[in-house]
């Protein structure tokens, strides 16, 4: 039987593959809209979820802070260090609710309205991505406390940060000064290294040399995780360290100073004549700059601030004194170059001095007179009368021309900031001041450093430099080039002769020598030296007064002052002392003046 054929039907076979074609096209359909609709699901409705979860499983560029320069003196003893400390920051981005993370952390560690406040601030100007410091220098009890609640807090990390440290306290408070936050003010000046560290140079040489100090910032690549946490460190770019400073101060010669003064408010500086370095420079009294280091408490700040000794001016570079009799021995150059007067001439001294006709009597502090008087004698007497008289001679435009000479009257340029320029008055300073005339009796006050006349016990020390070294001391400086400000030329003191100058190095050594106003305080002295005492009158006595206010007030008694240098044949030390209401030179300022001579002289391999 033969096999029956199959006959193809093309009609029936195209519709199956239609029917197919389409059935295929439905599921794929079907297969894409799901798709569709899932892609739209997490695109939009859980973008925010997703959006979030992506950003924090991500790379993170940080900053790294640099360490800040250490500070020593001359003799490599540190004056300004780090220290390693606890700080605690915030990620704004990783934080779900900052007021209660905040609020929750309030709870386990000590943040001040202060830090509140602060963080406020850099939360309003610095980018979410980026850590911002909540709190420094937690100690260790804050630190384990958070540790222990870490899981709480995402977002908020504790790093491990250097903090500056001042190991000598109020020693060198004013003149190393301190860093403190970055204030709003200062934020949009500030570098980037100043951002990192959140810390500024605010005074003294942490401010002049901030620059140097700070360093430069380094950069990383993290990968942190969901929760803000470091996973790890993809790139790093290292911090550059700030340079250290080596000051000229002599740390043993300020530890010897602050004891001289033993607590009393005034001032020491001392210079080296031949390079115009630093030695020592001391205000009191003081106060502990570690307490601004990370941001100073309130009532800290207002217990400073209401002091009535102010414990925050430096006297050094900032107090302003009639620089009273210790002008007298500049007085005597200028009379000299200005030929005024010879070492011969004589005035003579009744106790009192008069212009003209006029019944005013302008006193000496002797009240009995000293009689006849030369230069030598009247500077190692320190009679008021003869400057008097040699003030009228030379008027006050040519004493203002002569004793600018020697630095009064303008800044220094000393490496530190703030500097007081004093008052050296003129007829045109007057005009221009007071609106005012020149009257001869004021050129008379001017002559004994009276009136109008304020110095800085820098400028006094300077201007004693300058006579130790007979015009040829430079500009002070705390830091020595290459890396402080270049050595700068001394100033256009007055061209005396070399007899002129010995004339007043000799009048000088006369006050520290037997009938001179500081014999006592520098009897035995193994070196020679020479001086100058002084008194600023704090209010105008009347015509009558005979204790010369004595039995005034503390606050009322005259400042005591005392300039000096030694050895007499080649001066290695040039000082100021000023003593606020000693009253006495010669008696206050002086031994203070002896102690700190013999600090530097009279030690091991000092002479």
């Amino acid at each position: 039987m033969r096999r029956q054929q199959t006959i193809k039907d093309p009609a029936a076979e195209l519709r199956l593959f239609r029917r197919r074609a389409a059935l295929l096209l439905v599921l794929m359909a079907l297969a894409g809209g799901g798709l569709l609709v899932r892609l739209g699901f997490l695109q939009v409705v859980q973008h925010d979820r997703y959006a979030t979860a992506s950003r924090n499983n991500s790379i993170r560029a940080e900053v790294i802070a640099p360490a800040r320069g250490v500070i020593t003196d001359r003799n490599g003893t540190l004056l300004a260090e780090n220290v390693s400390s606890y700080s605690l920051y915030l990620t704004p981005e990783s934080v779900p609710d900052t007021a209660a993370t905040l609020a929750g952390l309030g709870r386990l560690i000590d943040l001040r309205p202060a830090d509140l406040e602060r963080f406020a601030s850099l939360r309003r100007t610095r980018p979410r991505f980026e850590a911002l410091v909540l709190r420094r220098n937690l100690d260790d009890t804050e630190a384990a406390r958070f540790a222990a609640h870490r899981h709480q807090f995402p977002g908020v990390e504790l790093r491990g940060d250097l903090s500056r440290h001042y190991p000598l306290g109020s020693l060198t408070a004013h003149v190393v000064g301190y860093v403190g936050r970055v204030s709003e003010a200062e934020l949009a000046q500030a570098s980037a290294e100043q951002r990192a560290t959140d810390s500024i140079g605010k005074t003294g040489v942490e401010n002049f040399y901030d620059a140097l100090l700070q360093g430069r910032v380094g950069y990383q690549q993290v990968e942190v995780d969901a929760h803000g946490r470091r996973l790890q460190v993809l790139d790093r770019t290292r911090a550059q360290p700030g340079t250290p400073l080596r000051l000229e101060l002599d740390i043993d010669l300020q530890r010897a100073a602050q004891a001289a003064l033993a607590q009393r408010p005034g001032a020491v500086v001392a210079i080296d004549p031949s390079s115009g370095h630093v030695l020592a420079m001391v205000s009191e009294p003081a106060f502990d700059p570690n307490l601004f280091v990370g941001g100073i408490g309130s009532a800290d700040y207002r217990g400073l601030m209401d002091n009535p000794e102010r414990p925050l001016t430096d006297r050094a570079l900032r107090g302003l004194y009639p620089p009273g009799s210790t002008i007298k021995p500049l007085m005597g150059l200028a009379g000299l170059v200005s030929g005024v007067v010879t070492p011969d001439s004589h005035v003579w001294c009744p106790g009192w001095y008069t212009l003209g006709n006029s019944p005013h009597r302008y006193r000496c502090w002797q009240r009995h007179g000293h009689g006849r008087m030369e230069l030598l004698r009247a500077v190692s007497q320190s009679c008021d009368v003869y400057f008097y008289d040699m003030a009228l001679k030379l008027g006050i435009d040519r004493m203002h021309e002569q004793l600018g000479r020697f630095g009064l009257g303008a800044r220094t340029g000393i490496d530190l900031p703030g500097e007081q320029a004093g008052v050296l008055p003129s007829q045109a300073w007057k005009r221009s001041a007071r609106k005012a005339p020149w009257y001869p009796g004021e050129t008379l006050i001017a002559g004994i450093g009276q009136g109008y006349n304020t110095a800085t016990p820098l400028q006094l020390a300077y201007a004693t430099a300058l006579l130790a070294s007979r015009g040829q001391t430079p500009t002070p400086r705390l830091v020595a080039p290459p890396l402080g400000l270049p050595p700068a030329a001394p100033g256009q003191s007055p061209q005396a002769s070399p007899e002129q100058w010995q004339i007043i190095a000799d009048a000088m050594h006369a006050v520290v020598s037997p009938g001179g106003t500081a014999f006592r305080a520098l009897a035995g002295a193994p070196y020679s030296a020479a001086g100058k005492t002084g008194t600023a009158q704090v209010f105008k006595l009347s015509q009558r007064a005979d204790d010369r206010g004595r039995t005034a007030p503390r606050h009322l008694q005259d400042h005591a002052l005392f300039i000096a240098y030694a050895p007499l044949e080649a001066p290695r030390i040039a000082l100021s002392v000023v003593v606020e209401h000693g009253g006495s030179g010669s008696g206050t300022a002086a031994p203070v003046a002896r102690q700190v001579l013999d600090a530097w002289l009279a030690r091991p391999g000092g002479t």
